[in-house]
């Protein structure tokens, strides 16, 4: 069951071409292609997708530090070009994640260089939605912005503003570039 879990939050990506394959599918669009809107919200269902996946996977104890990192080498472009993100419960000096190892931390935390990371994808969230507020495309890179709405198990709700910024990658692959993650602002 695990790995059918793993499997499948990771094939999530395969739907927008976010695979670890270096071959294009046919669902993989030409490298240079027009990134649209539609795209980006299949990206960001399969990102909510991947999300609740690894939270299950850490509930089960299973590897949920093994599924976290296919999902970075999947769905984010740090194994070819870098990404800029910005988690949302960063700060200080470990406010940006420039490299993989500093989003893995705050996704599944444990590293003693991030020791306020207690690993965010590990709450227990059973929903992730995605509701996409714009796309601005050009060329084979977009940016989007809006807003993510979490669940956890005991029915706990989160709303969170994310800007994505996406780039189609030589080999058609669409992946993600820039990730910044906000709470509201709660004027008092």
């Amino acid at each position: 069951m695990r790995a059918s879990l793993v499997a499948s939050a990771v094939a999530a990506f395969t739907l927008v071409g976010c695979a670890t394959t270096k071959t294009a599918s046919p669902d993989v669009a030409p490298a240079g292609a027009l990134i649209d809107r539609a795209e980006v919200e299949t990206a960001q269902r399969n990102w909510c997708s991947a999300l609740v996946g690894i939270a299950a996977e850490s509930a089960r104890g299973g590897d949920a530090v093994k599924m976290a990192t296919e999902v970075l080498s999947s769905a984010y472009d740090y194994d070819h070009a870098g990404v800029l993100f910005k988690p949302t419960l960063a700060h200080g000096a470990q406010t940006f994640r420039l490299d993989k190892r500093g989003a893995l931390a705050y996704f599944v935390g444990g590293d003693e260089m991030y020791p306020d990371d207690k690993g965010f994808a590990r709450k227990p969230w059973v929903t992730c939605e995605p509701k996409v507020a714009g796309v601005i495309s050009n060329g084979n890179t977009a940016i989007a912005m809006g807003n993510v709405y979490f669940t956890d198990a005991s029915g706990g709700k989160v709303m969170v503003d994310k800007t994505f910024g996406y780039v189609r990658g030589k080999d058609g692959q669409l992946r993600i570039a820039l990730h910044h993650s906000s709470l509201p602002y709660a004027p008092k």
